[in-house]
């Protein structure tokens, strides 16, 4: 009852427009109308990379195929939250999914891969570890084995940390109360470092900053900005911990259902909206560093010390993903880093 309910309200949303389509499980004919916009749904505010990714592979998906093909952006967990849609995703209901890979893990846990912890200097490094195709065919299997067919990964840059206290070496992440998604692999990185970790809902971090609950918090940029978490901090400390990934996925049972000449352009609009949203987040994070430079916070870039004791404190996570993920995955992804075993 609770999925015929939920499909009921997507179907109800798409259906105020005045598109049209095939049902998302039926076998679509060639020329065919769509009678409403499959929808697309993320968790994720409007004003975000995440949103610009949807929305431009929407807007592309329209363009290829000359209207014909319509997709219906709803962002803010209009059609649920990130656990939701992905089992609304692997069911058909809805079809496409934009979110970060973190959630994911869950269901698909060699995606786990992702949080190898300051695995990669650069966001350049991150991309071409992503975009490799050994490591990438290889993470379409295992989309693929949970129901879902993979389309791209865009980012938002890296995480980094925002604290009330200055940062100069390993010693000084010690006893820092740091709030964290709740991901034990994310916990036990900053175990390792000695830090408190403290998994607490988002809506509850800037409250939590406000009051002393949590000294810190980790996130991109993007998301300490326009949440005015920096308002609440003296410092954004680039630790560069890890690539914030945000993944374009298609119910794998929806796509195989369209016409060969409709999966092509949807496999074209996604390589479009994945090159787009990379070049909206490089830029976007030079404004965010504005805007906190600007309110007087501090930016902290850590030397290469730091760096080198920050990864050698976390060999413990690696040992412990390594053992929970496929190990041609684990060394594909790992191709191209300074650690490899």
């Amino acid at each position: 009852m609770r999925k015929l309910a939920k499909k009921v309200a997507v179907l109800a949303l798409a259906g105020l427009l005045v598109f049209s389509l095939s049902g998302c499980k039926k076998k679509a004919k060639k020329d065919q109308v769509q009678r409403y916009a499959w929808p697309l749904g993320t968790s994720s505010p409007e004003d975000t990379v995440t949103q610009l990714y949807a929305e431009k592979f929407a807007k592309e998906v329209s363009r290829l195929s000359h209207g014909k093909m319509k997709i219906k952006v709803y962002p803010n967990s209009t059609l649920g939250g990130d656990r939701e849609l992905l089992e609304s995703c692997k069911d058909g209901d809805i079809p496409f999914v934009v979110q970060n890979t973190a959630p994911q893990v869950t269901f698909l846990p060699d995606t786990a891969v992702f949080d190898l912890p300051s695995a990669f200097d650069t966001i350049e490094e991150a991309r071409k570890a992503v975009d490799n195709p050994s490591f990438y065919k290889k993470m379409e299997k295992v989309y693929q084995k949970g129901g879902y067919k993979l389309l791209g990964y865009a980012d938002q840059g890296f995480r980094v940390m925002s604290t009330n206290k200055d940062v100069k070496s390993i010693k000084d992440f010690k006893g820092q109360k740091i709030r964290t998604m709740e991901n034990n692999y994310h916990l036990k990185f900053w175990k390792a470092l000695k830090a408190n970790p403290t998994p607490m809902t988002f809506s509850e971090v800037y409250i939590g900053l406000q009051q002393g609950t949590i000294d810190a918090q980790e996130n991109p940029y993007e998301v300490i900005v326009s949440s005015k978490l920096y308002e609440q901090q003296d410092y954004v400390v680039e630790t560069n911990h890890l690539p914030h990934y945000i993944s374009l996925i298609v119910s794998d049972e929806f796509y195989n259902s369209l016409p060969k000449d409709q999966q092509k352009i949807i496999d074209q609009a996604s390589q479009i909206a994945k090159q787009y949203a990379r070049e909206a987040s490089d830029k976007r994070i030079s404004n965010r560093i504005k805007v906190i430079k600007d309110s007087g916070t501090k930016i902290v870039k850590l030397d290469e010390k730091t760096k080198k004791d920050i990864r050698k404190a976390a060999k413990p996570v690696y040992g412990q993903i390594k053992k929970n993920i496929s190990k041609d995955l684990y060394r594909a992804y790992l191709s191209n880093s300074e650690i490899k075993e």
